[in-house]
Order: structure tokens, then sequence, then C-alpha cells
């Protein structure tokens, strides 16, 4: 039975837990078990002693008068069950057979002792863990499970689900990766450790590892913003004045950060100085864009407007928004983006709404109307033109300053109002301008003068050009006969 006490010690090691806690499993899980077996049995302890390994017992207190039959006995009892010599208020440990225990008892408590083990593993696991999140680590690709990577951290095992994989990766078994600590879960489905690929901190980590400069916090990492397989965002700012902080990240000829793209597979990574101006940090956030200008409409909810030329608003806004995302992101401000031209419209349409729809009914002093009745009429609400003809006489008449002998002197002003755009008719020429028609007039005499010396010269031609016949069209003349003489 030894042979079990080194056992337990042995996993213990290999776990990496305490061997009292495996011992204390052990203890419940036969406790469990004898429970299940001895059903006529009270209270049971149990022992696992490096001598006589797993022991049994069933615990009984001596009493003067038994009201507990099943965990009291009287000192006569205890002398007949071989406990001689107890006196009351004594407890007898009776120990029970170990053999007595079946199949069954013993597959329950093998049950219980590893799912002790499992929890005592887990909560090793989360005190370990549970401080180092956001901390790069080295590991290799132990197994697949369907989407999921499971990966070795050493002591642990660690999961990198898919959504935490970036879209330009694909890893095997037994490729060592770099990751980021992510979460560490003490229950559930998932419980352990998880890391990521897709986390802005890993590109936070590896700049620390590549840059000197943040390493020593010369150059601080303000913020980044990160949508893994495309595209990074990165604000850093430089403590010292002689040192700059896009420089140092870039490295010389742009080795330091083509490492890191190299580690990311190639993805896209902006290095952007940051400043506390909120308007300066958009506008190099934004960038390649060229920006205007940038507005903004509420500093509490930070909010801000960003104006650019109609040249630059593709590129402001990125593939499916990706830019401006990102730079909202960094930021922490909502930004909205909009062109020249779309600001302009804007404008107007506001300018547009603040005017009056209609003319300002003021236009009708000019037709007559007092400016008192005027004034009557706009306290009561009726500003244009347009709302006063709509008016009924009963609607007129209930507006305040307003009685019933105004009412004919608006219609008047109304339709004097209306009267300056309509077209005026053409007149004839001869009402228009007698003199002008006095003039024309020996004219025609001539021409009929003429028209009847023509008539008596040639009577022909009146019966020919008649108004009222119609001109028939002149028929092709004959071809002249051959002279016979000349044949």
């Amino acid at each position: 039975m030894g042979s079990i006490y080194q056992s337990i010690e042995m996993l213990a090691k290999e776990k990496g837990i305490e061997a009292t806690i495996i011992f204390d499993a052990v203890k419940d899980a036969i406790i469990l078990a004898a429970r299940k077996q001895f059903k006529n049995v009270g209270e049971i302890a149990a022992e696992v002693d490096p001598k006589k390994g797993i022991q049994v017992f069933a615990l009984r207190r001596i009493v003067d008068t038994v009201t507990d039959p099943v965990n009291e006995w009287t000192p006569e009892e205890a002398r007949k069950n071989k406990f001689p010599g107890l006196e009351p208020g004594a407890e007898v440990r009776q120990e029970l057979p170990m053999d007595a225990l079946g199949r069954i008892s013993a597959q329950i408590a093998k049950q219980v002792i590893l799912q002790k083990v499992r929890e005592a593993e887990r909560e090793n696991v989360y005190g370990e863990f549970v401080n180092r999140i956001g901390e790069l680590a080295n590991c290799v690709v132990k197994r697949v499970e369907m989407r999921d990577l499971v990966v070795d951290l050493g002591k642990t095992e660690a999961r990198l689900p898919a959504k935490e994989q970036s879209k330009l990766e694909s890893f095997s078994v037994g490729d060592r990766i770099r990751v980021v600590i992510r979460a560490v879960e003490k229950t559930g489905k998932n419980a352990g450790v998880i890391v990521s690929r897709a986390a802005a901190e890993l590109v936070m980590r590896l700049f620390e590892q590549e840059v000197p400069e943040i390493y020593d916090n010369t150059v601080v990492i303000k913020s980044c913003a990160r949508e893994a397989g495309e595209r990074t965002k990165i604000a850093v700012s430089s403590r010292d004045r002689d040192v700059d902080s896009v420089g140092a990240c870039v490295g010389m000829k742009g080795m330091r950060v083509q490492s890191i793209i190299r580690e990311l597979r190639g993805e896209k990574i902006d290095i952007i100085e940051y400043s506390d101006n909120p308007v300066e940090f958009a506008t190099h956030a934004l960038s390649p864009a060229k920006i205007a200008r940038v507005t903004v409409l509420d500093a509490e909810d930070k909010h801000m407007e960003v104006i650019v030329d109609d040249t630059q608003l593709s590129l402001a806004i990125g593939k499916r928004g990706q830019n401006v995302r990102l730079a909202a992101k960094l930021l922490g401000w909502k930004i909205d983006i909009k062109s020249e031209e779309e600001k302009r419209q804007e404008v107007e349409s506001q300018m547009a709404s603040m005017l009056p729809a209609g003319t300002p009914i003021g236009v009708l002093a000019e037709s007559g109307l007092p400016e008192t009745l005027i004034e009557a009429l706009v306290g009561a609400g009726v500003t244009t033109v347009e709302k006063l003809g709509s008016l009924t006489p009963e609607e007129l008449e209930q507006l305040p300053g307003v009685g019933e002998e105004s009412i004919q002197s608006l219609y008047n002003a109304i339709n004097a109002y209306y009267a300056q755009f309509e077209t005026p008719a053409v007149e004839p020429v001869a009402e228009a301008a007698p003199g002008l028609a006095s003039e024309i007039a020996p004219v025609a005499d001539t021409d009929e003068a003429s028209s009847e010396s023509i008539t008596e010269t040639d009577p022909e031609i009146d019966s020919v050009a008649g108004p009222e016949e119609p001109i028939e069209p002149a028929s092709p003349a004959p071809a002249p006969e051959p002279d016979s003489d000349n044949a």
C-alpha cells in the first residue's frame, strides 16, 4: 500500500501542484466511495499513510444515553466492539475494510481524484499567468483542433483560437511562433490560457524588442490600432527632443520596421507621431491623405469633423473605410469625414432651412399695405405672401389686429403684387402708333393705282392670278414640231 503514497507524490511533481492537494482529493474520493458502499455508517474519515496506504474509518461518539444509534455508542457497546475502557465523550475510529469497496466505488473515487487534480492544475495555471496578460511568449504548435491551434508554453498548453489568428498566416504542427498572452480563463469550456496573433499588443511587444529606444522608455508607444492581416497604425512619442520617435521605429533603411513586417507576414504598418492636440493628431493619423481642416464638434463626447479635398476623400476613408476606422481607434474619437463639395452643400442646405420658405410679407408695403397691418400679420405668424394668400376671409378675421375692414386692403395688395409679374398683351400697330399708320396709307394708294394700270393693260392677268382661284402648276411646254419645209 505504500506504493500509493509514492505514486501520489510523483503525480504531484508531474503536474506541478502540491502533494497535499492530491492527498486531500484522494481522501474526499475514498469517503464518497465508502458512503456509497456502507449505507448504515454515519460519519466517515479517510487517511493516507506512507506505510499502511489508504485507510477508512467510521467515527463513533461514546455517550451515556444513545440518541443517534448510527453515530453513538454506549461504553458497553464500545466494549463489545473491542474498544474497552472508554468513558462518555470519547471518540472511536472504527476501521472499515477497503476490500468491501467494489468496482463502481473505485470508479467514483477515480473520477473525483481526476476532477480535483484538474481543478488544482487550473488554479495553478491561473495564478501563474494572470499577471502575464499582454506579455510576449515563444511557443510551439502542438496540435490542430478544427480551426484552433493548441500551443505548448512549457509548463502548460494554451489555445490560439481562429479569431485570434491573422488571415495572412497559416501554421503546422511543430512551428515555433511568437504570441501574446490574451487572457486566462479559470472555468468554462475554454478554461486555460488564451494566446493571440491578432491583438494590437503583439505589434507593441515586437516594437519593444526591435527598438532599443522603446525598451529604455526614450520613445513611448501611446496607442495602437490594428486589423490583423491588413494594416496597423501605431502612435509613438519621444521624451528626448533630440530623438525622432518615428525615425527610431523605422530604423536605418527601414530595417527595424521591416523585421516586424516579416514577422507579421507582410502586414502594412503606419508609424505616426503622437500629439496632445487632437486636431494635429487626427491630421497625422489619417495619413497618407492630406487634410484640409479639422473641426472639433464636441470635445466632451470626443466627436470631430474632418474636411478633405474632393480628390482626397477616397484616400482618407480607405478601402472599406479601413483608414478612418483605424484612425478613430487610434485617437479614441468619433471622426466624420466629408469632402469640400459635401460640406458646401450641407452649409447651403442649412442656410436655406434658416430662411423662411416664400416671399417675405414686407414686400406688400410697396403695393400699398399699411405697416401696422404688416406688423399685425407677422405677430400672428403670417410671414410670407404665399401663406397670406392661402388664408380664407374667415381665417383672416380671426387673426389678432386684422379686422373685417382690412380684408379688402389685403386682397388689393396681394393682387397688386402678383399683377406686376403678368405679361402685358401686344396691341395693334394702328392703335398704338396712329401717326405711323397715316404715313403708310399713301403708299398703299400708289400700289393700288399701279395694280389698276396693269389690269387695264393686260386684262388676262386678273383672271389668271385671282385670289379665289387656285393657281395650278404650269405644265411643261410641248416640244416644237419639226418644220416640213426644212425637213
